[in-house]
């Protein structure tokens, strides 16, 4: 049966993300903010059509084709009334901005899904709770680990798909909604999705938690002197980092195990996420059909990689790190570095457990505060 569906975000997953679904028979309104609206307006420009490549870099592409959306705006309006399910593929810096142009016209009973997740129906709840206009407005909340695509927009109305994960893992909150909004997403997304037990642990199991941060600063001399041309995976990944990622996923690990929940390691999240059999991180990142297509890297500390993956994963580890005692050495250093080479104090401007509402709290105020 057609759905419909919201998606909040114009960017490389967000496009990906309409073409995608609109091809598997659903209606979908793609918003972004007036702001930033090029690439709403490109859209518009053809008839609300996007186009997946067949190949790209020599490599065949997924799901190639042509689709239309119904819709292609800059509305907010517009947009939080077309679906009771609403879609954020967003940087997480922008997933507060965004999610407050709609929140004037957001209704009881709406879902907002977050791809990724990032913590941030936590920052967005506790804004919500501090704001006696919206306090009482009864949302749902969707936190994805990652996107389910490796994609890239090309050109205009244009977009690559590199692959498609084997599933998604996702919390869903407040738990009594799980059954219905799960239904909802199995049927509109174009992979099965699993269940986590809560945003936190979705934030904790985010694929790029380790990799990217690491790999991306370890390199960064070589990626801004010859600005990215490089294949990431492949010549980024040493046995080197590969050993000192393996020693900060050991930190992520003891950092769920403080708080009573198992966490995949790295290796098998990647092996189970992309149907592989590698047995090290290192033989992954050299030998999988998805990450060797990406002939690019970043070439400067201003990538996402950095910008993004460390004061929205790397900082909350920290701090719930902190809260439980446990002393997150790798974790905790590359802060540091990411600091140092941007000139920002990532551990104030990143995620905290202020932001996050969960200030004051013990580690066991925390479980509790999950298990509702």
């Amino acid at each position: 049966m057609a759905q419909k569906i919201t998606i909040v975000g114009a960017g490389n997953g967000g496009v990906t993300a309409a073409y995608h679904i609109a091809k598997l028979g659903h209606e979908v309104c793609l918003y972004d903010t007036p702001k930033f609206d090029k690439q709403i307006k490109t859209i518009q420009k053809y008839n609300n059509e996007i186009v997946a490549l067949e190949e790209l870099f020599e490599c065949k592409m997924c799901f190639p084709g042509k689709q239309k959306i119904v819709k292609a705006t800059t509305d907010a309006k517009e947009a939080a009334e077309f679906s009771k399910y609403v879609l954020f593929i967003c940087p997480s810096f922008a997933q507060e901005l965004l999610f407050n142009e709609l929140l004037p016209y957001l209704k009881d009973g709406q879902v907002i899904i977050l791809m990724p997740g990032n913590y941030g129906s936590l920052v967005i709840r506790h804004n919500l709770n501090k704001n006696p206009q919206y306090q009482n407005l009864k949302l749902s909340f969707v936190d994805a680990i990652s996107i389910p695509w490796a994609c890239r927009l090309h050109e205009e109305n244009t977009i690559a798909i590199l692959g498609l994960k084997e599933f998604l893992p996702m919390s869903i909150w407040p738990k009594h909604e799980a059954n219905e909004i799960a239904e909802y997403l199995n049927e509109v997304l174009p992979l099965p999705i699993k269940v986590l037990p809560n945003p936190i642990v979705a934030g904790l199991e985010n694929i790029n938690f380790g990799g990217h941060p690491l790999m991306t600063i370890c390199n960064i001399g070589l990626l801004e002197n010859f600005n990215g041309q490089f294949n990431y995976y492949k010549d980024c990944c040493s046995t080197a980092t590969a050993e000192a990622c393996k020693v900060m996923d050991t930190e992520r690990l003891s950092v769920g195990q403080a708080y009573g929940w198992h966490l995949e390691t790295e290796l098998d999240a990647m092996n189970s996420l992309y149907a592989s059999h590698e047995t090290t991180v290192y033989d992954f990142n050299r030998k999988s059909e998805t990450h060797v297509k990406l002939q690019s890297a970043p070439n400067s500390s201003k990538h996402r990689y950095v910008t993004e993956e460390v004061p929205y994963l790397l900082v909350p580890c920290f701090e719930l790190a902190r809260l439980a005692g446990l002393n997150v050495k790798v974790v905790e250093s590359l802060i540091w570095i990411a600091s140092a080479y941007n000139g920002v104090d990532y551990f104030k401007e990143g995620r905290t457990l202020d932001k996050m509402g969960l200030a004051g709290l013990s580690v066991e105020d925390i479980k509790k505060l999950m298990a509702q």
